[in-house]
Parts: C-alpha cells; structure tokens; sequence
C-alpha cells in the first residue's frame, strides 16, 4: 500500500462514527413532487427557463446558466411545473426554485446521448450541459474549475477520496460499488484538462475502497491511488493537496495556483455519465445516519426530494430527534426546517437524538492554545473570535480570517467550549460586507 508522508500541520482524530460503511446504495422511491433550487451551487443562480403548467421530463433543462460561474438545473422527475417560485435554504433564507409536480412515469428526455467525438472541449461542454458542479459540499460549477484561466496551467488532477468527516460513507460506497465509473469519469477530466498525472487520495481508514480503486487504475501508467494517514481535515483541498504534492497553496490562492485542480469522487463519476450516457445531475448518493433512525444508510436520492421525505424513508423517530444536520458534524449545517430539498451538494443528512448532542456550557477562554496548534491553516481562532465580536475588520484580515477553512478542529478542541467556527464565520461576513461597500 503505497503511503503519502507529508503531513499537514494541525488536525484532529474525531471519533469516525462510520455506521452505514458496509450498507449498499439503495435507491429511494421517487417523490411525488420536487422543489428544485435555481441556486445550489456557488455563483450566480440558474435562470428559469419554464414556467406554471409546462410539461418537464427528468433531464430536462429547468434553469439555464447565468453568467460564467453558474450552472444549469434541471428537472430530476418527469410531470407538470405546479409553480416557478421559492424554496427554504439551509442558510435559513429563501431562493428562486421550480416545483414539479410528477406523474409517476419517471420518462427521461428523448435526445440524451453520449458526447460523440471526445476531446477536452467537448468533455467540459458536457459538464456544463449536465449542470455538474463540485459534489463533495463546496459545489463550484465544474465547468469553470476545467476551464483555468491564461497562464494558469493545471500539471496535477486529485481526486478526493479521503472523506474524512465522521458518519459520512457515500463516496466510501461510490469507490466500492462504483469504483470504474470513478476512474473513467477521471481519465476524462485528464483529458479535459490536458495533464498527464492523476492521484486518488484516499485515508487509511478505507482498507477495502484503497485495493480495489488501486486494482481498477492498475495498468494506467499515469494514475495512482495513494493511502493517507487517517486524520481529520485530510479531504480540505489544500490539506489534500500538501499531502499528495508536497506543493502549499499560499495565503488567499487556489490549488491552480500550484499546479493542482481537485474534484470529489462523486463529481468525476457524474462527470462519467454525462459524457459517456449524456445524463445530467439529477440525484446524488448521500449518506443518511444517526441514532435517530432506524433504517441508516446510503441512498440515492432525486435533487429537490425534501430531507424530511428522505429522514422518513430512513426511518425517522421524530420523538427522539433532537438535531438535524446537512452534511457532516464537523463542517454540516444544522437546520430546523425538514422543507429544505436535498440539492447537488448534500452528501448527507444526520438526524441525532438529545444522547448525541450536547448543548456546550461556553466559558471564558483560559488560553491554553489548542487551537492553535489544531488549525490546519496556522491561524489565531481565539483571536480572530475576539475581533469578531469587537468587529474590529481591519484586524481581522490583518490575522488571515478568510483563510479560515471552518473545518471545526478549534471548536471540538476548545476545554472552554467556545463557538469559535461561528464566530471567525462572522468575522469572514464582516469583511465581506466592507469588501462589498468599497466595491460600490
């Protein structure tokens, strides 16, 4: 087993809690209706491209993109649009969705097929085509991480398999179940991007997903699979990048400024079936967990399913639910409106009881400097909590705020319990507030 053994600095060993690691994919029952968010994905929203009473079948554009960073939408279940209106988001607020009503028969579109002379042009026409945008929760549109601009020339393509948060295994299940589909999807990104070197990131923890990934890319001479060491945030782009390059991604940069592009696991399979099939992304495999429900595992689920329709699926006990949280516990939302559909970047819905969560008694900070020596980034979190507070700007981009990755290591290390991922989080809105101001 080959070894990365270029550590990042900081980091945590939070207890995994890897429940559903051996349960296969399931698909669940097609819903009844949808409610597709226009904005799931970083950039502008797609624009509507139906309205009240039309007929839509799966795959069928819905919304258009808008602008160079967005990406298209489209309807992930054959019926009538009942209402082109809003939708509950995570962040608590409201955005532009279309409803659909379904009418069972789940037809696809007729005139889906696959992208006939494959060439990098033609593969990222493809991607953006499907609306595919960066599955692992940071949902950049795809299309433009495969378009770099001049003179910023990509030499390395990661893609990460690490999946370090605890409870989550779908892209575990991807690699084990799916694991060619992975690869192909890979090689085209390759192609796209015209490089010649490809790793397959993934930790330790993943014996079985590391052999048989290693098996499938045996023979091609430019990808390898490599084994990280188990240590949480090892999925962060830039930790990623660190340990499978040795090459540091500076202050405020991005991995294309060393060379690296990095898509998830996820993304580089529905980048497969969009060349290959010419099918779009509407549904996601995602992991369902907590000890809330009786029936936790991973699921592949259409886009605009409400999480309460896929908590009831997994057999939610509302009695015992305490908390529900969209994504992982470490760097997931926690949200209070089960209305909320599932988009392209949820990789998984937790549904946790009073006996998993426990409400923190906050207290002063004693400086005892675990923070500090946990954030992956080297920053100050304490600090930078403080000047929040005091909304002191200036300071806080002195101090690097933005650099902040909000994994949570400094909270879940904190012996004062102090909410400092909220509070840098803020700090990061202030000066992007002011950002705005002098902008205009």
């Amino acid at each position: 087993m080959s070894t990365a053994t270029r550590p990042f600095r900081g980091g945590i060993h939070p207890d995994d809690r890897k429940l559903t690691a051996d349960m296969p994919i399931q698909q669940l029952p097609l819903p009844a209706k949808v409610r597709i968010p226009l904005a799931q994905h970083l950039g502008a929203p797609a624009a509507a491209v139906v309205k009240k009473g039309d007929k839509v079948t799966v795959g069928q554009v819905v919304g258009e993109c808008h602008g160079f960073v967005s990406a298209a939408v489209h309807a992930t279940v054959s019926g009538t649009v009942t209402a082109v209106g809003t939708c509950p988001h995570p962040s608590g607020g409201e955005v532009p969705a279309v409803w659909i009503e379904a009418d069972g028969a789940d037809t696809w579109r007729p005139d889906l097929k696959p992208v006939g002379e494959i060439n990098g042009p033609a593969i990222v026409q493809a991607v953006k085509a499907a609306g595919i945008v960066g599955m692992g929760g940071a949902t950049f549109p795809t299309q433009v991480k495969l378009s770099p601009p001049e003179g910023k020339k990509i030499s390395v393509l990661i893609v990460n398999a690490a999946e370090c948060e605890p409870f989550l295994t779908c892209d575990y299940r991807m690699m084990i179940e799916h694991g060619g589909k992975i690869v192909r999807g890979a090689e085209l990104l390759m192609a796209a991007l015209g490089v010649g070197t490809c790793v397959i990131g993934i930790e330790r923890n993943k014996p079985k997903a590391i052999e048989h990934m290693q098996s499938l890319v045996k023979g091609r001479s430019a990808m390898s699979v490599q084994a990280l060491r188990t240590r949480y945030p090892q999925g962060g782009e830039k930790q990623l990048i660190c340990a499978l390059t040795g090459r540091e991604v500076p202050s405020g940069g991005l991995p294309m400024d060393v060379g690296c592009l990095v898509q998830n696991v996820a993304t580089a399979a529905a980048v497969a079936d969009a060349v290959d099939l010419g099918r779009p992304l509407v549904e996601r495999v995602m992991t369902v967990s907590g000890d809330a429900l009786s029936k936790p595992g991973n699921y592949l689920v259409r886009i605009g399913m409400t999480i309460g329709e896929v908590l009831a699926a997994a057999g939610l006990d509302e009695t015992r639910m305490a908390k529900v949280i969209l994504g992982g516990p470490m760097m997931g939302i926690a949200v209070a409106n089960l209305d909320i559909p599932v988009t392209k970047g949820t990789s998984g819905i937790l549904a946790l009881s009073n006996e998993w969560v426990k409400e923190p008694d906050i207290k002063p900070c004693i400086r005892c400097g675990r923070c500090l020596d946990v954030c992956p980034i080297g920053l100050n979190p304490t600090l930078l909590e403080r000047l929040s507070v005091t909304k002191d700007v200036t300071a806080l981009q002195l101090f690097h705020a933005v650099d902040c990755i909000e994994c949570g290591c400094c909270t879940y290390t904190c012996p004062a319990r102090r909410p400092l991922v909220h509070g840098i989080r803020y700090g990061k809105l202030q000066i992007a507030a002011l950002r705005k101001i002098k902008k205009n």
